[in-house]
């Protein structure tokens, strides 16, 4: 793998640090408009790949729409209506959460992490941020009559299914397989071909389950993340855009039009990937006031301060 330069952590005006990784931006046909380190070698988008997974599950019959589908293609912050609507998408199928096998965790949102802990209660797996794919997936089992003990295993019709789609929406070959924070397959693709993906989501035509998707992630984008969360922000500044951020530091975003973006930072720092992610759609037109675009937000979720002593003395910034 061949990295290239994409951020700098500069302190006191001197460079102590650097964030090296992939990043590509694509054109509304798809054309590379910009690139950093070899964008063709296979990465794992981890959460990323959700909307991806998403998309399957439609396509094998999942029947979820709206805000409960955003919450199948998130990375949550176990917020008290996530996990409701965790116990909702799976009590539509029947189930309940105890047919959950994701791992178990407290939940993302710090408020709530907190009174978790105050309380003393237990990491379950309701709480953890990959229930809402795992709901869905249970769903998609149960609407198929496939197994529902086994579904995290990778020779799952469930699983096979996913990575069928993940490798036609990627217009590439799946890579590698392993095992994600969550339990579920992790499927690896190419940075450019996770933004090629995204931009088929984004441009779908309505009704399919790549609109489906993407129309629920554009409406409802505090269901794909949470308060306070920087994809939700993101994706409240950009009307139009479809995003989802991964674990070790990878974002993939696109727009209406096709254009289309995706990062991974090597290291898997998230103080470089924000940043990365908002110059990339920079690069692509995304303009302060056009269609709607929130400029100061997107700038505000790419300024990421140094501090000294408690008060800023430098920032991370883009260096291509």
């Amino acid at each position: 793998m061949t990295y290239g330069l994409l951020a700098r952590v500069v302190r006191s005006g001197f460079v102590e640090g650097e964030h090296r990784g992939t990043a590509v931006a694509l054109d509304p046909a798809g054309a590379v408009v910009a690139a950093v380190g070899d964008v063709t070698a296979p990465i794992f988008p981890r959460s990323s790949n959700k909307p991806m997974q998403a998309v399957a599950m439609l396509r094998a019959g999942l029947r979820l729409d709206g805000h409960l589908l955003a919450l199948a293609a998130s990375s949550h912050s176990g917020e008290r209506y996530h996990q409701d609507g965790v116990a909702r998408v799976l009590g539509a199928a029947g189930l309940t959460v105890d047919a959950l096998r994701n791992t178990a965790d407290l939940p993302l949102d710090e408020v709530d992490r907190l009174a978790w802990q105050v309380a003393g209660r237990a990491p379950t797996a309701q709480a953890q941020n990959c229930s809402g794919k795992h709901a869905a997936m249970l769903a998609t089992c149960a609407e198929n009559d496939w197994p529902l003990d086994t579904y995290l295993d990778p020779v799952h019709p469930l699983q096979t299914t996913i990575a069928a789609t993940v490798a036609d929406l990627a217009g590439e070959a799946v890579a590698a397989t392993g095992v994600d924070g969550c339990g579920a397959p992790v499927l690896a693709i190419s940075t450019v071909g996770l933004a090629r993906a995204f931009a088929r989501i984004s441009t779908a035509p309505a009704g399919t389950p790549e609109a489906r998707v993407a129309d629920a992630v554009r409406t409802h984008p505090e269901w794909l993340g949470g308060t306070g969360r920087d994809v939700t922000a993101v994706l409240r500044a950009v009307p139009g855009l479809v995003a989802k951020d991964g674990a070790e530091a990878v974002y993939a975003a696109a727009l209406p039009d096709g254009r289309a973006v995706a990062v991974k930072v090597a290291d898997g720092s998230d103080r470089a990937r924000v940043q990365t992610l908002v110059a990339l759609l920079r690069r692509l037109g995304v303009e302060d006031g056009a269609d709607g675009v929130d400029g100061a937000a997107l700038d505000a979720l790419a300024h990421v301060p140094v501090l000294g002593h408690g008060r800023e003395v430098g920032v991370v910034e883009v260096a291509f």
